[in-house]
Parts: structure tokens; C-alpha cells; sequence
């Protein structure tokens, strides 16, 4: 059914530019007069934003231009000395306004616990109507959440977010993969929720047991918490398994559900009415251009109990204004392509680990694999290792070497030795903090 909420958000995808601009700096006017001088993590940052300003009939900012003079915000920033437990720093409120406790994932340093208000929290329902909506999830529907339901966000938000919508939820935490697989069939879901790894592994143990999840009655798998959804190989492989329809989602436990995919699998939209995206260059740390290859800075405009401007996120994307379709918010051509921190350049060419899983899926004889870079001399170096049914990594680095450019060592490990996970896979092992011997 097309209710008035849907034809909402239809007509906000289709705003032009000066039109989402304006839009866009009414919000954030509202969300910086909420939390100054209140919240004393950006009170102490934004000393562009003094009180008369506050009080500016139009608002502290006469123009998106002026939210680029503001600080940065980095994630070490957010891990504050002064609470216990690792509280983020950019609270607005005292802890009792506080209802919801999330801990990111601690793959990248020390874990960091964000905390929502139950406005903050109605807030992450809207953005994800914007998901449920690319994804055609409707009322009726029978949604499978297969993750742990630990303190770490995951799709926490989507289980409410789905229930609101009217679907019938099945949690699958504090399950095993053969369990969920059951629990699946039972159910009779329609749609399940996790990551790319996890769809592949759920895949890989269904073959162990002679349970075709192609037979089961997914439509859609809804992929988010590593790039995978709107990389081609990736996403072809999961669809073809499954016998359904991918879409691509993306978000950050500090940021907020930001990112939705198109039908097609190429990419993600920015949710632009409850974000404002940056772009900066990884060549010259400024704006960046059409297609060029930049890391997304995101400001939030709706999470006054925890509110975020300007967040360096770290995340790789080629960001896109000039995209044909009604929907207008910005798209970034093949999701996030990688962590900035992944990034490795081996004898002058630049290599992400996604890049990598592109050719190795290609493949499918290949179950599993892991990436590990190190430090030869001055220079990167990548190995990879992988679990392959006909144990012949000649033919793989042959491929790598011809869609490359570069020679990289593939090593053939015994089938089922990797680690596998249901959450973010961790396929990438960074040695290069400590160097090897050549």
C-alpha cells in the first residue's frame, strides 16, 4: 500500500540540489541549536558557533559552504577519558536520558559504546523506512535477523524497524548456522538480514547438509557490515545461490544506518535527508569530483542525543551527482570499496582488499580466503590464502596477475581451516605494523 509517509520519501529522493541544500541546512540548524551549549564535546570544538549566532533568526549557518569550516571529527576523539566503560564522548544529555547501549565492534582498536535516547532511536526508524523501502519489504513479510544480538549495532534497528513496518520478525541470535538453516525453513521467511560472509556460510553449510537454500523462500537478503552487496562477483554469486535478490545497506554504530542500495546492485544512495555527505579526495584532501575516488565525511541530522558533524569515517567510495534515475540523492558506484586504512600500494598500484574478492568469487570453486599484507622492505606485500576444492592456486594468481598487474602469492590451505563469522569477516590480516624479513 502507497501511504503518504512512502510518497514522502519518494518526493525527498527527487529534490534538486538547491532544493535538498536548502532542505538539508534546515536540519542541521535545528540539530546544532538542540545540542549547544549542551553537549560539551561539540561545545568545546565548535567555537566558530558563538551564542548570538545560536540565536540568529535564520539559524547559526546561512549555508552548507560554512559546514565545511567546522572541525572534523575523529573516531579516537569519541573515546573519552572522562566516563567509564568507554562511553562516547559526544553525549548531549545526562546518562538517564539515555535508553539504548550499542558497542561497535572493536576490529579497528578500542571498542566504543554510543548511546541513544528513544528519540535518537525513532530517529534510526526513519532512516531505515528509506532501506526497507529499496528493499520492497512489506507488511507480511517474514524477516530473519541471523546475527549474535550482542551489544554490537548490527540490525538491532532493522528488527524494530521491520516490526514497525508490520512483518513478522524471527530473531536468530544464540543460534548455530545449521539451527538458523531450520529455523529458516520453519519460518518460512521471505527475507533474512546479515552479512555477505555470513550469506555465503549459511550457503556453504546448506551444501554440507543437503539443504538447497535456492529452494527456501527467500526473495531478498538485505547485506550490510562489509563490502560485498554491491560488488559484483560477490553479490552475483549470493544472488544466483540464493535464488533472490540482494541489496546492498551500509551504516556505522557512531553514524547511523546512512546508506541504502538501488535494485540494480551497483551501489549505494546516501540517505541525504538524514545526512549531509562530504567527499575528500584521497589525491589532494579536498572535495572531490564526480567518480574520484574519496573517503566519505558524514554529518547526522537527527541524533540530538548523539549527535556527529563532520565524521571522518575512513570508509572508500566514488561518489556520483550525475547518475541518471528520480532518485537524486548522491550514489556511490559499487558501494564502500574499502577501509582508507586498507588500502595497499604494491610496487605503485593501489589495492583493496574488495578488489581482491571481485576475481577470487569469480572462482567458484573457491570456499573461503584471507588476505594478509605485510612489509617487504619499504614495500607492500600481499599473500593470498585460499581454501579451493581443486587445491590448484597456480590458476588463481594467474588471474590475479592479469587483472592486477601484479604478481601475489596464493597459497592453497586445507578446506575448512579459515575463519569463518557471522558477523564483519575478518578476511583481512594487516602485518605491515610489523615488518618481515626479505
Amino acid at each position: 500500500m502507497i501511504t503518504t509517509d512512502f510518497q514522502e520519501r519518494r518526493r525527498l529522493e527527487a529534490l534538486d540540489g538547491k532544493a535538498l541544500a536548502k532542505h538539508q541546512l534546515s536540519r542541521l540548524n535545528r540539530l546544532l541549536k538542540a545540542i549547544l551549549p549542551k553537549n560539551r564535546f561539540y561545545a568545546e570544538k565548535l567555537t566558530q558557533i558563538s551564542p548570538a549566532r545560536l540565536q540568529a533568526p535564520g539559524g547559526p549557518l546561512s549555508s552548507l559552504d560554512e559546514l565545511t569550516a567546522l572541525p572534523f571529527t575523529f573516531k579516537d576523539e569519541l573515546i573519552s577519558s572522562r566516563h567509564s566503560g568507554d562511553l562516547a564522548a559526544n553525549l548531549t544529555f545526562p546518562l538517564s536520558h539515555y535508553t539504548r547501549f550499542h558497542q561497535t565492534s572493536g576490529t579497528r582498536g578500542r571498542p566504543l559504546v554510543v548511546l541513544d535516547t528513544p528519540q535518537d532511536w525513532a530517529w534510526w526508524m526513519d532512516c531505515w523506512k528509506f532501506v526497507l523501502d529499496a528493499a520492497g519489504i512489506e507488511p507480511g513479510d517474514r524477516v530473519f535477523m541471523a546475527f549474535s544480538f550482542g551489544p554490537f549495532v548490527g540490525f538491532w534497528s532493522a528488527f524494530d524497524a521491520a516490526c514497525a513496518r508490520g512483518c513478522l520478525v524471527v530473531p536468530g541470535g544464540g543460534m548455530g548456522t545449521l539451527s538458523r538453516l531450520a529455523l529458516l525453513r520453519t519460518s518460512k521467511a521471505t527475507a533474512i538480514f546479515c552479512t555477505p560472509s555470513y550469506a555465503l556460510h549459511l550457503a556453504e553449510v546448506g551444501t554440507e547438509h543437503q539443504i538447497d537454500v535456492g529452494e527456501l523462500q527467500v526473495r531478498r537478503l538485505i547485506l550490510a557490515g562489509e563490502p560485498g552487496g554491491s560488488v559484483r562477483a560477490i553479490r552475483s554469486r549470493i544472488e544466483q545461490t540464493w535464488k533472490a535478490q540482494v541489496l546492498d545497506h551500509s551504516g556505522a554504530t557512531e553514524v547511523g544506518p546512512w546508506g541504502y542500495g538501488d535494485a540494480q546492485g551497483q551501489g549505494l544512495f546516501v540517505n541525504e535527508n538524514d545526512f549531509i555527505a562530504e567527499f575528500l579526495s584521497v589525491e589532494t584532501g579536498t572535495a572531490a569530483a564526480e567518480g574520484e575516488l574519496s573517503e566519505l565525511v558524514i554529518t547526522n541530522l537527527g541524533r540530538v542525543g548523539s549527535p556527529i558533524i563532520r565524521y571522518r569515517t575512513g570508509d572508500l567510495v566514488r561518489p556520483s551527482w550525475q547518475h541518471a534515475g528520480e532518485n537524486r540523492f548522491v550514489f556511490l558506484e559499487g558501494g564502500v570499496l574499502s577501509r582508507a586504512d586498507d588500502m595497499m600500494i604494491v610496487r605503485g598500484v593501489n589495492i583493496f582488499p574488495s578488489s581482491i574478492e571481485q576475481i577470487l568469487r569469480s572462482f567458484p570453486e573457491l570456499v573461503e580466503y584471507r588476505l594478509i599484507a605485510r612489509k617487504a622492505g619499504e614495500m607492500d606485500q600481499l599473500v593470498v590464502e585460499i581454501e579451493d576444492r581443486l587445491n590448484d592456486p597456480a590458476r588463481v594468481a594467474t588471474e590475479l596477475r592479469l587483472r592486477l598487474g601484479l604478481k601475489v602469492e596464493v597459497r592453497s590451505v586445507p578446506l575448512g581451516s579459515l575463519p569463518r563469522a557471522e558477523g564483519k569477516g575478518k578476511r583481512f590480516v594487516d602485518e605491515r605494523c610489523n615488518p618481515t624479513e626479505t
